[in-house]
């Protein structure tokens, strides 16, 4: 058996260089884990159940409870937002120079 080695990492940038990813995959990785996490967020507060989101959404119950669960590897960002604009929410990307 090969021995492994541990690597912890405290960012989406640090994950990214740690699985031999570009920064650019690092800056979607934060970005997507940032909509998740506010979409999470709402619909807890909001005590919704997926189906209600769903409906909202104009999506499958199945794509929400992805959602919820983070199991995301299949969803568009564009579904991600789409799903919170449908809780009354919209989303403002800022730039700035990478370091």
């Amino acid at each position: 058996m090969k021995n492994s080695k541990i690597v912890v990492t405290q960012t989406a940038e640090e994950l990214a260089q740690a699985l031999g990813l570009k920064p650019a995959d690092g800056a979607e990785i934060r970005l997507r884990s940032e909509l998740n996490s506010k979409i999470v967020e709402v619909i807890t507060h909001k005590k919704l159940t997926h189906a209600q989101v769903a409906r909202l959404a104009s999506t499958s119950r199945t794509r929400i409870t992805a959602i919820m669960n983070r199991n995301t590897i299949d969803i568009s960002t564009d579904l991600m937002l789409r799903v919170l604009h449908s809780l009354g929410y919209t989303a403002t990307i800022k730039f700035h120079r990478a370091a």
